[in-house]
């Protein structure tokens, strides 16, 4: 594979995947590099209906929408994960975790959140084996048994209507009063009779026997409870961190978000960011793609005024 490219785009979700497109199209000589599967978290996620034009779609079928059209162009993409990126001159160098190395002109980086793990004791031990971060990937698993979701999210409330298809019932644990999500997700949740819904309470301990997860200590907020949950798996959906530990901190904010102008660019020449790991309010797939947009326009206008 040639390692030597115009505009090399880091992630391939919905924000990498349209600046390949408009790179492509700007006849750039394009390569997305992707660490897991393309499409982002829309290959995670059950249901899309707020993407203009789409009334609904899963999110695996609109992921592959994404990728077709993504490389519709002659984009490239490699896999794997992205430990470095340096300049060389005028020019960039990406260096991988398997040892591969391209260079590119200019880069656009869209490498998303990576899912924050369950704080609590062995957590590590027992993800796979009883929790997970995705119940549309996982969901199967615990098919008529009971499940605990912790978050009170758009996320965590998504991910709770997709299993209740599949399990006996679906507890779902936030540490507020209220949730945090859409309304329209929330009445949905609420009338739904498959599922509980534990508020003001946070996971304290795993409840193992057997090497098994057998349920969840949680702990009240307010009074210090414990209550013992009793579930066969555990999907926390508690926030998340912006990809970003292979980059220069001089573009990053103090919670390792990318800080960019309005088009995308930062303080580096020739590096832009787009989607949920720069600094902005809203996290979209509609807002991801706006900014890949943006991001490959000017990564093309750099590469013609620079090179």
């Amino acid at each position: 594979m040639d390692t030597q490219f115009e505009v090399i785009i880091i992630g391939a979700g919905p924000a990498g995947l349209t600046a390949a497109i408009y790179a492509s199209r700007a006849n750039m000589k394009v390569l997305l590099l992707e660490q897991e599967t393309p499409g982002g978290k829309l290959v995670k996620t059950y249901k899309i209906e707020n993407y203009t034009g789409v009334e609904s779609s899963s999110g695996v079928d609109l992921a592959m929408s994404f990728m077709n059209h993504g490389l519709a162009f002659g984009a490239k993409m490699d896999f794997g994960s992205v430990v470095k990126v340096e300049n060389v001159g005028k020019i960039k160098k990406v260096t991988l975790d398997n040892g591969k190395e391209f260079t590119a002109k200019a880069v656009i980086v869209a490498t998303g959140t990576k899912e924050r793990p369950l704080d609590v004791a062995m957590a590590d031990r027992f993800t796979g084996r009883g929790i997970s971060y995705c119940a549309v990937c996982d969901g199967a698993f615990y098919r008529d048994k009971v499940v605990t979701i912790i978050g009170g999210g758009n996320s965590a409330l998504e991910e709770a209507l997709f299993i209740t298809s599949l399990v006996e019932k679906v507890n779902i644990v936030i540490r507020r009063d209220e949730f945090r999500a859409e309304p329209k997700i929330v009445e949905e949740v609420l009338k739904n009779e498959k599922i509980n819904v534990i508020y003001k309470h946070l996971p304290e301990s795993l409840i193992i026997e057997d090497n098994n997860i057998v349920g969840l200590n949680i702990k009240h907020v307010d009074t210090g409870e414990i209550t013992p949950l009793m579930c066969s798996g555990i999907f926390p959906y508690i926030g998340a961190d912006p990809a970003t530990s292979f980059l220069d901190k001089a573009i990053l904010n103090e919670r390792g978000y990318i800080i960019v102008k309005a088009d995308m660019s930062t303080a580096i020449e020739g590096i832009f960011g787009a989607g949920d790991v720069i600094d902005k309010e809203l996290r979209q797939v509609v807002t991801a793609t706006s900014d890949g947009a943006i991001a490959a326009n000017s990564a093309v206008k750099y590469i013609k005024n620079n090179f």
